[in-house]
């Protein structure tokens, strides 16, 4: 481990910024920057797409370790250059600002009102990448759809599993069991995963620490108890489909809450626009979201 990084995603102000889209969601995030699907012709025109996008938001100056602590990417950005520097090096070495990886596989299907993550089966190998390329921590995402306990835990115990495999291979992992905020029970949800949290945030060695991706909850200061936990190296909050200003308000209530958002982040840059344009659009984004992540 980084001790310099862990220091920074410790202490220091800021928030992480989100530029992990996947296959799946790509084509969303291109068509937010203005970039439809007629545009590109294969999959592969597609990720170099994606690359240029995320490219010239990382080099943008508003893109600047004064706000953002770390970066989450997607498994192709990190084995991708910018400027002939893989990108975790260029983060980190022009930037300052923590590279984290992405590696999940997706979800499998809805079952006891949750989606699990489909197996990591190459886990190891994706481990030995990451260290290659000198990434920090790792991020893996699941959904929960309905207040089942026994869907939850199981959720929560993927989770771990995997969390401490990835912790046994150097690296930190953010633990992700977002919480659907259409769900007509999402408070219960919330109070369940808050408990299934705990359990084993309790059983993990005391010179482990992990980090936690959760759904912004509606009751103020519900998470505290899990961002003070000393087995928790910092608690980060997804935008989940709120807007970027409702996600904004909604961090404000909650002290010691930082952000990590990907599309509420990206809102409203575009790639006609001049440079002056977007640095000035993704820089009035990074301030609102920062803001609400010191608050």
């Amino acid at each position: 481990m980084n001790m310099e990084q862990a220091r920074r995603l410790t202490d220091d102000k800021g928030f992480i910024a989100a530029l992990d889209q996947s296959g799946g969601s790509t084509p969303k995030a291109l068509a937010g920057y203005g970039i439809e699907k007629d545009s590109y012709h294969s999959e592969e025109e597609m990720f170099d797409l994606v690359h240029e996008m995320r490219t010239r938001v990382i080099k943008s100056p508003a893109f600047s370790s004064e706000h953002i602590l770390a970066a989450i990417l997607f498994m192709q950005t990190m084995d991708r250059k910018i400027d002939g520097m893989y990108t975790g090096d260029y983060l980190w070495e022009k930037k300052h600002i923590v590279p984290i990886l992405k590696v999940d596989k997706g979800l499998d299907a809805e079952n006891e009102g949750v989606q699990l993550m489909k197996p990591i089966t190459d886990l190891e190998e994706t481990l030995d990448r990451a260290r290659e390329r000198k990434i920090f921590g790792t991020k893996m995402r699941s959904v929960i759809k309905k207040a089942d306990a026994e869907g939850i835990r199981k959720i929560v115990d993927q989770q771990f599993e995997y969390g401490r495999q990835i912790l046994s291979g150097g690296l930190v992992p953010i633990i992700e069991p977002e919480v659907d905020i259409r769900s007509e029970d999402k408070r219960e949800s919330e109070t369940i995963l808050k408990r299934e949290i705990l359990r084993h945030l309790d059983e993990l060695p005391e010179d482990q620490q992990v980090m936690l991706k959760l759904s912004i909850p509606d009751e103020e200061g519900f998470y505290t108890e899990l961002i003070q936990h000393p087995r928790v190296m910092r608690v980060v909050a997804l935008s989940g489909g709120y807007t970027r200003d409702e996600a904004v308000d909604m961090l404000k209530k909650h002290q010691g809450l930082i952000a990590s958002f990907s599309r509420a982040l990206l809102e409203g840059i575009s790639h006609g626009q001049s440079e002056e344009e977007f640095d000035a659009t993704l820089g009035k984004s990074v301030q609102d979201i920062y803001e609400a992540s010191i608050t």
